[in-house]
């Protein structure tokens, strides 16, 4: 059940707080004041969006706030609207998610409105009431399951067979160009590699260059190191007298003793680099990359790349004869498996459809039907596959004698349509749903049938939380708790009030809509 509703900043709200009581809760105040401000927050904090001009002038965000008893526990959610449009989810106090929060809905309240009558006309509508009564849910679920499963085959096979059409179509060029890529069968990385050794190779050849030339300059004839030798002993002989000219000979020997260390170095540069290269094999090899390169109008990665994606879809090609075998034996065992489970959901639906027409009927004569009136339901073969039909439910009724039966939207007022939803949430309300909230239900009726379905809706408030929003002082009346919602001014701004009332204020509230300026016995 609904413990407690806070509001803040919200249209013309600017803080409201209702405390519910278990039993039937009623809000009530003149068109015009307010009340679907109410409704709005109550289905913004259960999830539904709102447009972010609902925030009150002057405010940064709208505040919703709601205590809800599910499973004698207290449930706390918090939902902020900003100016911005931007929203913010918390559930007991964590930060919630929109998927959380549409599990925990179903269990929190029920929603009833006019446009919940509006839905009673839509055919598609019927078969979610039909459903809420299936004696076993489980049906459902397992033909949605099997449904679901056949589609997912049917799915995969329809894409085996738009590739296999892509590819057929382009199967003698791609084998083409399969062969040309094979012919050369370049591998990844092997053009860069090619270019790199043969850069390596231009530049060892240009060190044995140097290093012959080096060598040369130091051992040819006249060369540096017989030219040093010939210092040394000329500056050795002069150094006999001259201690300095002897120093420069020692000088001149050590020299010539370091050049060869330079000569070994020299020799061993150019005698090991570049070994094992073939020139003319790799300049061969580079020929043909880039000849394949430029027959097929791609870089060599992507060539190859494109040939391990030509020998998938070959493959494919070969392998999808076998796959489509594999698929159609699926097909069969889901096909199989769908016929069981619709079967069983249509025969589900048959026998759901005695109990709830017999239910419906007797609600309806409770409020306020004839006793002649008849609930029927009508199927329609739908085929989901071939060969496999669902059976679709449609109410009919007749709410008179001497008519055939008709379609809700053919013969139905909105008074009938109201009482109808009110006899189905009735029947559900057999489930324990936490809350029920009905929004104008009772639009469209009055006189006896009024006090009937008021009875209803007070027995209903006997065994869950009842929140109903109505003109009717004959409904307001049975109240456990009644709320006001008034709209007042207070320094040029307009605001939205919800109090609630005494008894003595709820005498002067009844009188008020009843149409009396003052308590009156009749009020």
């Amino acid at each position: 059940m609904l413990e407690t509703l806070r509001i803040r900043n919200l249209a013309l709200i600017d803080d409201v707080e209702l405390e519910f009581c278990p039993g039937l809760n009623v809000l009530t105040g003149e068109s015009g004041a307010g009340k679907s401000f109410i409704l709005r927050a109550l289905d913004f904090i259960l999830g539904e969006r709102i447009s972010a001009d609902l925030v009150r002038p002057g405010r940064d965000k709208a505040l919703v706030e709601a205590v809800f008893r599910l499973d004698g526990d207290e449930l706390f959610l918090r939902r902020e609207l900003a100016r911005t449009g931007r929203s913010r989810l918390f559930i007991n106090d964590d930060l919630g998610s929109q998927e959380r929060l549409a599990e925990l809905r179903p269990r929190l309240l029920m929603h009833t409105s006019q446009h919940g009558q509006q839905r009673l006309l839509s055919a598609e509508h019927h078969v979610e009431v039909l459903d809420a009564f299936l004696a076993d849910p489980q049906v459902l679920a397992a033909q949605r399951a099997a449904r679901e499963a056949l589609q997912a085959v049917l799915a995969r096979r329809a894409e085996v067979e738009r590739r296999m059409s892509g590819l057929m179509e382009r199967r003698e060029f791609q084998e083409f160009q399969l062969a040309e890529i094979r012919k050369v069968d370049p591998q990844p990385g092997e053009e860069e590699e090619l270019l790199q050794r043969r850069e390596d190779a231009r530049r060892a050849e240009r060190t044995r260059t140097l290093a012959g030339e080096a060598q040369g300059l130091l051992l040819g004839e006249n060369g540096l190191q017989d030219m040093l030798s010939s210092l040394e002993r000329a500056l050795a002989g002069l150094g006999e007298d001259d201690e300095g000219l002897r120093e420069h000979a020692r000088e001149v020997g050590r020299f010539r003793d370091g050049l060869a260390d330079m000569l070994r170095d020299l020799r061993a540069s150019g005698s090991s680099r570049g070994e094992g290269y073939d020139a003319e094999q790799v300049e061969k090899r580079l020929w043909e990359l880039q000849q394949l390169q430029r027959k097929l109008k791609r870089s060599l990665d992507s060539i190859v790349a494109l040939g391990a994606e030509i020998e998938e879809n070959l493959s494919f090609l070969d392998e999808s004869g076998l796959e489509l075998k594999r698929l159609d034996k699926e097909e069969a065992r889901a096909a199989s498996a769908l016929r069981e489970a619709t079967a069983a959901l249509n025969a589900a639906r048959e026998a759901a459809a005695v109990d709830l027409t017999r239910d419906l009927e007797h609600e309806l004569k409770n409020l306020g039907f004839s006793e002649h009136l008849r609930v029927l339901v009508e199927f329609r073969a739908l085929t989901v596959h071939p060969g496999i039909d669902e059976l679709r439910p449609r109410f009919l009724w007749v709410p008179n004698p001497g008519l055939d039966a008709q379609p809700l939207d053919r013969i139905a007022s909105g008074g009938e349509l109201s009482r109808f939803l009110l006899a189905v949430v009735s029947l559900r309300s057999r489930e324990g749903l936490p809350a029920l909230l009905f929004d104008e239900v009772d639009s469209g009726i009055g006189g006896r049938t009024l006090i009937k379905v008021a009875e209803r809706i007070r027995l209903l408030a006997t065994r869950q939380q009842v929140i109903l929003i109505t003109h009717w002082p004959q409904l307001a009346r049975l109240a456990d708790e009644h709320f006001a919602i008034r709209k007042e001014v207070h320094d040029g701004a307009t605001y939205t009030l919800c109090t609630s009332l005494t008894p003595a204020e709820r005498q002067t509230e009844l009188a008020r809509m009843a149409g009396e300026t003052t308590k009156t016995d009749n009020a």
